[in-house]
């Protein structure tokens, strides 16, 4: 009696009003939070399905079923967004944080709808809301491995994008080289030269739409080196990533001694943990 008497007491001032509100909308320790943030939960769902779905609808009723469903979940969002905002510690932090502003864009297109009818569609990226439920359910590990990722890359951006110019530069090479073989052939589509960029893009990368096929034997045959190529170059970017994220979470590599033969050792480990052996002559196994 005494806790819900302090509660009603405390919601007659601003300042109180505003606690309640943000127990309730950002933290998820209270009974109250939990049940708001799953009720969130289910209706960002929901409406992400409507919207995917609400597409292939051809029924006059659906149609206007899912536009009231739209809109209605529409404003529901709105008026947490309002509530946010007003009831936080650091509004204007929370509007530029990253939530705030995947918050701001799951509203914003069907606002936007009514002077550019398609960009309504935008809305299935109020999906990215359901990042939250990760702090509902407790999983913030899950979110400690996706920054060690994320570290991974930015760490690696410098090769990624020397490595990109490269594939540029080769595709230029490649997609040119193809329009001087291909390009003075009678039904060819290798007729320009962005065609043949656009032919050497799709190609490199293993895509391979079929829309553009070389009709010269020797355009084949280059193609089909092109191909072969293009499995080499995607490992590239991939093992930058490994390297970089196995050197920041700082975990074992599987280092294998030549002289017993085990694995597990510390990255940086010059000598066997279990026979003392050096490791200066020895190869690097990843399991």
């Amino acid at each position: 009696m005494n806790d819900r008497k302090e509660t009603s007491d405390s919601l007659k001032t601003r300042q109180g009003r505003k606690d309640f509100l943000y127990n309730i909308i950002f933290e998820s320790d209270t009974p109250e939070g939990k049940a708001f943030d799953i009720v969130l939960m289910v209706c960002i769902l929901v409406s992400v399905i409507i919207a995917i779905f609400g597409s292939t609808f051809t029924a006059e009723w659906l149609k206007k079923t899912v536009f009231v469903l739209e809109y209605f979940f529409t404003v529901f969002f709105t008026l947490e967004y309002i509530l946010r905002i007003y009831c936080s510690r650091n509004p204007k932090g929370y509007v530029l944080s990253l939530f705030g502003i995947i918050d701001l864009l799951s509203i914003l297109p069907m606002y936007l709808g009514f002077f550019l009818p398609q960009i309504q569609y935008a809305i299935i990226f109020r999906c990215l809301r359901l990042v939250r439920v990760f702090r509902v359910l407790k999983l913030f590990s899950f979110l400690t491995e996706g920054n060690v990722l994320i570290q991974a890359i930015l760490a690696s951006w410098k090769k990624i994008a020397v490595f990109f110019m490269f594939v540029v530069l080769l595709v230029i090479c490649l997609g040119t080289l193809m329009f001087m073989v291909e390009g003075n052939h009678e039904g060819t589509m290798f007729d320009n030269l962005p065609n043949s960029l656009y032919w050497a893009v799709v190609t490199l990368s293993t895509v391979g739409y079929g829309d553009i096929t070389p009709v010269t034997t020797m355009g084949r045959f280059l193609s089909a080196i092109i191909m072969l190529l293009g499995y080499t170059i995607l490992a590239v970017p991939s093992g930058i990533i490994s390297a970089a994220f196995i050197r920041g979470t700082g975990r074992p590599v599987n280092k294998r001694c030549s002289n017993c033969g085990r694995s597990s050792h510390d990255k940086d480990a010059r000598y066997c943990k279990y026979c003392g052996t050096r490791f200066e002559d020895d190869v690097d196994h990843m399991d």
